[in-house]
């Protein structure tokens, strides 16, 4: 049982995917070729925003915003505590400050009070600038952007949505990456839509940002290849990478968010009165980059983990340590700032093998199998 299985969605799509691969190579424009300009059109098309502006991976696509905006020394910028390291670290990358904000306790996105209240601390304390949101599309689910956008407009936030997990996702029909005043995702291997290395994109209806982007993206080119006009990054797609993109966005659409919630449900149906199974408020939809129990305890967390993997059944964790704890950011014990709820997440909450390739009877062990343990 795999995890993520992509070994069968290749062999599903690996007569097209094989195609765009060969002709890439037969054509030899391995470097911004024509398929990363059509992918990035089917992109903004499919999320609904003006423009998208692909790049090297989901990390890069973060840091192209924060240098799109200026974001640096003396800048707040609000980071959910529950969330990968990067979502903090392009804010420490230019300079910035990421002040570390907790979650819900049921989508685990982050939480537009404490949000709020974050945000009114460090303007209290008048030594950082409240500058910008990360809001992270977490597992799959998009953040609660309904809430999220009053408290930026209230403090004048800027607003990135971090949709490197969410891609695909929904708030009542509208998709995710459409939401902040920039978004971004990822195609790292095991997201959502994922490619056969590293890739990302940002997205935006503004078209100076949109341009700016683009120059960014090219080590800050101008008119010309060797007209650079600002510091940048070297961070294309490249033309390998948006050709197998497109078969597979053509699969994401067609039919793979549809039977990753068909999976999701039976996971669901299963599982709800045996353990906490996940939440999707009502008008959500998502595309399950993660399908995550919660358990009561590290202990019991740590136990089925192990159990499971002695059944042949793959699990992970994540995220196992809060953000505001990680070395790098050096903000030591005494974190000012609550963050409790993500703290007993990192504690009690484990990733079940979530495909929309995998079938009844896997999911039927696996759910089997967690149902067994918790008796």
């Amino acid at each position: 049982m795999q995890f993520r299985d992509l070994k069968q969605q290749y062999q599903v799509l690996k007569k097209d995917i094989d195609a765009a691969m060969i002709k890439v190579a037969t054509d030899c424009n391995f470097i911004s070729g024509t398929q990363v300009s059509e992918f990035e059109k089917e992109l903004a098309e499919y999320v609904g925003v003006k423009h998208c502006v692909t790049c090297a991976n989901g990390t890069d696509a973060l840091s192209i915003a924060m240098m799109a905006w200026g974001i640096g020394a003396g800048d707040a910028v609000f980071v959910p505590d529950f969330t990968f390291f990067s979502s903090g670290e392009i804010v420490s990358h230019c300079g910035a400050t990421p002040v570390f904000v907790d979650v819900d306790s049921d989508t685990f996105n982050i939480c537009p009070k404490s949000l709020e209240a974050a945000v009114e601390k460090v303007i209290a304390d008048g030594k950082l600038k409240a500058k910008a949101v990360v809001a992270v599309d977490l597992f799959g689910l998009p953040a609660d952007f309904d809430k999220i956008k009053p408290v930026a407009d209230k403090y004048n936030l800027l607003v990135l949505e971090d949709g490197a997990q969410g891609f695909g996702g929904e708030i009542r029909g509208k998709k995710a990456c459409s939401f902040g005043d920039i978004a971004t995702t990822s195609f790292f291997p095991a997201k959502p839509l994922g490619c056969y290395g590293d890739g990302g994109a940002v997205f935006t209806d503004d078209d100076e940002l949109a341009a700016l982007m683009q120059s960014i993206r090219v080590h800050g080119k101008g008119k010309m290849k060797y007209d650079n006009v600002r510091i940048g990054l070297n961070s294309r797609l490249d033309t390998i990478q948006a050709a197998i993109l497109s078969v597979k966005l053509k699969a994401f659409k067609d039919y793979e968010v549809a039977d990753i919630n068909k999976v999701a449900d039976k996971y669901t149906k299963l599982l709800k009165s045996a353990v906490k199974t996940p939440v999707v408020p009502d008008g959500f939809y998502s595309s399950w980059a993660q399908y995550k129990i919660q358990l009561d305890s590290k202990e019991q967390r740590d136990e089925l983990q192990q159990v499971l993997k002695e059944k042949g059944i793959p699990t992970m964790v994540y995220y196992p340590k809060p953000m505001h704890k990680q070395l790098a950011f050096g903000l030591g014990e005494d974190y000012g700032f609550d963050c409790s709820v993500t703290e007993k997440l990192c504690d009690t909450v484990l990733s079940l093998p979530m495909h929309p390739y995998l079938k009844d009877d896997e999911i039927e062990t696996v759910a089997g199998a967690v149902k067994d343990f918790l008796k």
